[in-house]
């Protein structure tokens, strides 16, 4: 492969994380958006996974790597370790649980203390199929959204059409496209290229 098409597939390669507490829906958000099928039973995810999503933006096709971080307290610092390079942000809440929410500058902070401010930002409201338990209004994460720049979405992993969070993911890729905003690339990062040799070795099974 050339240099130049080297750089031309890295180009089409976007690395996204979703972060938030336990138990927000990170892990069906992201099956959902790759074609599985939402889990009532999904257990707390206990390592960071990579799964991969093709989106097609204006006649061209772009490769998503979407990384399911651990949200439990006692592997906080390993988790900022898959913030590095990463170009889109996306901070998940659930709206039953108001310390989910408050929990989200928090994270925003060791973002930012891994990549600065130089990344996409979207904020995501889920299980609002869930809002006769409503402990977050919508008015309250979209203005927490607005106030770091960031796009907003509420959403159902469960209940709402799968595109709904696709087409979340495809606005977010426009915007990062659009500035060119990344992280970090000059630190230690865990890429694509690693975890499919890793599983192709059988080392992280």
């Amino acid at each position: 492969m050339s240099k130049e098409n080297e750089e031309e597939n890295q180009e089409d390669e976007v690395k996204i994380i979703l972060i938030g507490e336990s138990g927000v829906g990170k892990t069906n958000l992201i099956n959902i958006a790759i074609g599985d099928n939402f889990s009532e039973n999904e257990k707390s995810t206990t390592a960071s996974t990579l799964s991969l999503k093709k989106i097609k933006l204006n006649n061209k096709e772009y490769n998503l790597d979407l990384w399911d971080t651990i949200g439990q307290e006692q592997y906080r610092q390993l988790t900022k370790i898959f913030f590095n390079n990463s170009k889109i942000v996306i901070f998940v809440y659930d709206i039953t649980n108001k310390d989910s929410f408050e929990a989200l500058p928090s994270w925003k902070k060791d973002v930012e203390d891994q990549l600065g401010e130089d990344y996409i930002k979207g904020v995501v409201a889920n299980k609002s199929d869930l809002y006769l338990e409503e402990e977050v209004p919508t008015e309250e994460g979209q203005e927490y959204a607005n106030n770091i720049e960031a796009k907003f979405l509420l959403v159902s992993a469960k209940k709402d059409d799968p595109k709904k969070f696709e087409d979340f993911l495809r606005v977010l890729l426009e915007e990062y496209l659009s500035t060119k905003k990344g992280g970090n690339s000059g630190r230690f990062s865990i890429t694509r290229e690693s975890v499919i040799k890793a599983k192709k070795s059988n080392c992280c099974k």
